[in-house]
């Protein structure tokens, strides 16, 4: 019984630690550092606009003919000088008539070659197109605020950045729209955590909705990679370099229409970040990365490998130890974890008719999240089994 006891409180630490303790103990940490004095410094843009640097804006894209008149009028409405900016979409493999569309816009340069061979393989095509040392990456499919390049390009200012992530803004369709406004909860709260990450030290990866890297310390990342932009980023701090995030410069996409599409995104982004964990590993040595070790398990390995694996196990041990009748605690704490699961049972009911309850919805789209974590297990397994694993570990 004392075993069975101290596996549960080990495993709830695990959960309540992934999901809310290291978000406290960094808001801590950071109130501690900024009474000592410790702030970061913001730098500031040159006043004399000819002399901010040349930058590259890539959008890699497939088949993205319907999207492409909206995202040309908003980077037209980008305050960043024409001279010092270069448009670049690659389209690899697109079968539609975007490569006719993007003609019409004879200062954008169009990369193209019939393959589609996958987003790792377009960006590296597309850096071979590239001149510039500071190239921004954003999706067709996002608009970007009017001052998002020039606070990108402030951010590189800072000592030591490599990489700079922008935030991720999520928009639903429709009102109501529950995938979207489960996702936008979801990113609010994941851009308050990189926020503290990077005024610690770094932000712990990057989304390809918008980030931007220095080419003088660019890695390619490996060509199966699932989570390419994570992947890219974070080779940059396994180099010894920063991730700065900044909430100023923001990518504005629609969310996912349904929880189907919400699923599938889901699945490959749980899949991605175990793959990424394994070849990424080096970096959980706190010997060799103290800082970087603190943030990363903390932040990506629970809750990309073990935090969803223990809530899955609290359940048979609550049950196991209420009917053992191991203590009033126990049972209220199994009592709890009943409300929650029942809660999050009628937030799915009432997605699947299309509705939607604030106190209901939150429960479900959580355990939706974690749930995704097993599936995207399956997901990589039969990825490896295409034979890319074995490729990926020869790179």
């Amino acid at each position: 019984m004392l075993t069975l006891k101290l596996i549960f409180w080990i495993l709830l630490a695990l959960v309540l630690y992934t999901y809310v303790g290291y978000g406290a103990l960094l808001f801590v940490i950071l109130k501690i550092k900024r009474l000592m004095g410790f702030k970061n410094t913001e730098p500031s843009l040159p006043s004399d606009e000819q002399l901010l640097p040349h930058v590259t804006l890539m959008i890699c894209a497939y088949n993205e003919q319907d999207i492409i008149e909206e995202k040309m009028e908003n980077i037209a409405r980008l305050n960043y000088p024409q001279n010092k900016l270069t448009v670049m979409w690659v389209i690899d493999g697109s079968t539609d008539s975007s490569f006719e569309k993007l003609q019409n816009y004879p200062n954008v340069k169009v990369v193209f070659r019939p393959e589609r061979l996958g987003k790792a393989a377009a960006i590296k095509h597309g850096l071979d197109h590239n001149d510039a040392e500071y190239v921004i990456f954003t999706d067709a499919n996002t608009m970007l605020n009017a001052d998002a390049i020039r606070e990108v390009v402030r951010q590189f200012m800072k000592d030591n950045v490599s990489c700079v992530s922008g935030e991720k803004r999520v928009a639903s369709r429709q009102y109501g729209q529950v995938a979207s406004e489960g996702e936008g909860l979801y990113w609010k709260y994941e851009s308050t955590l990189k926020r503290w990450d990077s005024e610690l030290y770094s932000a712990m990866g990057a989304a390809g909705e918008l980030f931007a890297i220095k080419m003088s310390d660019y890695h390619e990342a490996p060509s199966n990679a699932l989570l390419d932009d994570f992947m890219i980023s974070m080779l940059m701090v396994k180099d010894g370099h920063r991730i700065a995030y900044t909430h100023q410069a923001y990518a504005m996409e629609y969310g996912s229409a349904d929880m189907n599409e919400e699923s599938k995104r889901k699945r490959r982004i749980a899949a991605g970040g175990l793959q990424s964990i394994w070849w990424l590993r080096s970096l959980m040595n706190p010997f060799a990365h103290p800082k970087v070790a603190f943030q990363f398990i903390s932040h990506r390995v629970l809750r990309w490998s073990l935090t969803p694996v223990a809530m899955m196990l609290l359940i048979p041990i609550s049950i196991m130890l209420t009917v053992y009748r191991a203590g009033l605690i126990y049972d209220l704490l199994a009592a709890a974890q009943l409300a929650f699961y029942t809660a999050a049972f009628f937030g799915w009911w009432l997605a699947q008719k299309g509705r939607k309850h604030r106190l209901l919805y939150t429960p479900y789209y959580f355990l939706f999240m974690n749930l995704n974590v097993f599936k995207g297990i399956f997901y990589l397994i039969g990825h490896n089994k295409s034979g890319t694993w074995e490729k990926a570990k020869r790179g």
